[in-house]
């Protein structure tokens, strides 16, 4: 399933990605602070092994977005979102949003909650994601899932989970 909108005169196309994506993933996250970066082997894996829980937006031959997901095992009904990664010159046209929804789209009914984790001060993901469920007029919850000192010794702030849904509507 595509999806495309004229952005800047250009489509932006919506996708599964592939493995041979890895690396221009890899480079669109380290260009996106305060995002957590990870190796370019861990942006292949995920490209290759989650490609149906996950979305990448090309402007013709140009990575503009990329969405990491998955299914936890222990919870079918479940898409958790990894990272949301935007290029600069893609922002403020509602593509985050877009490719949230073209996921929950593609996934059908298998999905009935989307998760995500998201630090106190990431105003713009809270955007994101408080927004998404306002337009799928679906309840949140929000709880504490990753401590700073217990979890990562100080070194990376909480981690509060999000969780929307159930979502009936996309």
């Amino acid at each position: 399933m595509l999806n495309s909108k004229e952005v800047a005169g250009e489509a932006i196309v919506l996708e599964r990605p592939e493995a041979s994506d890895g690396w221009a993933v890899n480079q669109l996250i380290a260009a996106c602070p305060p995002l957590d970066t990870n190796s370019t082997y861990c942006n292949l894996l995920q490209s290759h092994y989650f490609s149906d829980t996950s979305v990448i937006a090309r402007r013709q031959d140009d990575v503009v977005g990329f969405i990491s997901g998955f299914i936890p095992p222990a919870q079918q009904d479940t898409l958790f979102i990894w990272q949301v990664a935007v290029a600069g010159s893609a922002r403020g046209q509602g593509l985050a949003g877009r490719m949230l929804r073209h996921l929950l789209g593609r996934l059908g009914t298998q999905v009935n909650f989307m998760e995500t984790t998201i630090t106190a001060d990431n105003q713009a993901s809270w955007a994101l994601f408080e927004g998404l469920a306002r337009r799928l007029d679906a309840p949140v919850k929000k709880s504490l899932l990753f401590e700073r000192e217990q979890h990562f010794k100080g070194a990376h702030d909480s981690e509060w989970l999000l969780r929307i849904g159930p979502v009936t509507d996309v």
